[in-house]
């Protein structure tokens, strides 16, 4: 089931009907977005530990290499052949992936963390990519 905007149901409607619900898909990544850091917040204060902060320094180091190196397009993600340096990208960007997943991982196995706190971690993590994965939907469905 798709949105009304994509299938031009609002196309004889008032003009500022599209912009409330593009305020509306706004709103909702934001609530996301708010979830996500409530949840890391939440892994850390309630067990009084707070390690799996650690995880924040990777949230930041994610973009990073696309801006850099890839120009700061969600296209250089999806293209095949889009050269050595958008490759290398690629390769970081998957690397900060998989090193915030690993934080809390590793923190648990060396006993410093709980196992709720890690999973609370990891939810945090897939609000926060699932997210970044629909305000990239939403800037493609822009143009």
């Amino acid at each position: 089931m798709s949105c009304c905007c994509e299938l031009d149901l609002l196309e004889g409607g008032p003009p500022y009907l599209r912009g409330c619900l593009d305020s509306c898909k706004l709103a909702g990544l934001a609530l996301l977005l708010s979830g996500s850091i409530t949840l890391q917040i939440l892994a850390c204060a309630l067990y009084n530990n707070w390690w799996p902060m650690l995880t924040l320094v990777m949230y930041v180091l994610i973009p990073m290499p696309l801006l850099f190196f890839g120009g700061g397009s969600l296209e250089v993600i999806t293209s095949a052949d889009s050269g050595e340096w958008a490759d290398f990208a690629k390769f970081l960007t998957g690397f900060s992936v998989v090193g915030s997943l690993c934080i809390p991982s590793i923190l648990y196995h060396a006993q410093i963390i709980q196992a709720a706190a890690m999973c609370m971690a990891f939810a945090s993590f897939f609000l926060l990519m699932i997210t970044v994965s629909l305000f990239a939907k939403m800037l493609d469905n822009d143009y």
